[in-house]
């Protein structure tokens, strides 16, 4: 049950965020847009909600609950990240908006645009530790939380991953190309009108 609600929550996250956007800019409801792209983080409410109504119909404690826990971190940490993104290029697309900035190709800016998403993904690893470890306590019963822990040590290990690929691009900063030379194919390509 608590993994179709982790794709029901998905799913739910993209249709709100597809409408909101709609709203905002197709139909020129930009209040009724906002309030609808607000709704979003009611899915991580309600998510949140079942997996403890689940814990404490005494559920044995396992990897759907870490991965709860998880989704929910990954939401609270890039949510906003991703909704920001997709606006600017619905703008773009729909509403005669700028083309939206990729992320830095090189130097300084790209390491620190990609220290700035590793930080997301510390907050999302730590919101994640924390839940685990509210329904490790909540459970009470060292025995059967083995997975939730299991699962904080996953959260740890994806930001540790993720600071080793930040630091690379601080280490290693790739350097634009020199005068004369084509410059390489933006792989993030804006969005264009037909």
């Amino acid at each position: 049950m608590i993994v179709t609600l982790i794709v029901i929550c998905e799913v739910g996250f993209w249709v709100l965020l597809a409408a909101g956007l709609a709203l905002r800019y197709l139909a020129r409801r930009e209040r009724l847009g906002a309030a609808v792209l607000l709704l979003e983080p009611l899915l991580e409410v309600v998510l949140l909600t079942v997996t403890v109504v689940d814990l404490k119909n005494g559920a044995q404690p396992d990897w759907k609950h870490g991965l709860a826990a998880l989704y929910i971190g990954f939401t609270v940490g890039y949510g906003h990240y991703l909704v920001k993104r997709a606006d600017a290029r619905f703008a773009h697309r729909f509403a005669d908006g700028p083309p939206p900035a990729g992320p830095p190709r090189y130097g300084r800016a790209r390491a620190r645009h990609e220290g700035g998403l590793w930080l997301r993904t510390v907050v999302a690893a730590a919101i994640a530790v924390a839940l685990l470890q509210l329904a490790i306590g909540y459970v009470g019963d060292a025995a059967r939380t083995g997975p939730l822990a299991d699962w904080q040590l996953t959260a740890v290990r994806a930001a540790g991953v993720h600071a080793v690929v930040a630091l690379s691009y601080l280490l290693w900063r790739k350097k634009p190309p020199r005068d004369g030379a084509p410059a390489p194919v933006e792989d993030s390509t804006p969005l264009t009108r037909r």
